[in-house]
């Protein structure tokens, strides 16, 4: 069964402290926002690798690919 959105986001904020997650996807691939006080002081790769460690084995085994976009609460302005 292909991981939901919603579970995308459940599965990112239960292995990370966020602000804010916002996911959106087809089942397979997947585009996360992802506001966290950890990133802070991180550079990208730095911070992706924190996202991919919450999700863990999830991200071979049942997401095929995922975008993000990974802010600090300073650098994230809601809409």
């Amino acid at each position: 069964m292909l991981p939901t959105p919603e579970q995308v986001k459940e599965y990112i904020a239960g292995g990370l402290a966020c602000q804010h997650v916002e996911v959106e996807g087809d089942g397979q691939h997947f585009f996360a926002t992802i506001v966290s006080d950890a990133f802070e002081g991180k550079r990208p790769i730095a911070r992706h690798q924190l996202v991919y460690a919450a999700l863990g084995d999830r991200m071979r085994a049942e997401i095929h690919a995922l975008s993000m976009k990974t802010l600090t609460p300073a650098e994230w302005k809601p809409v």
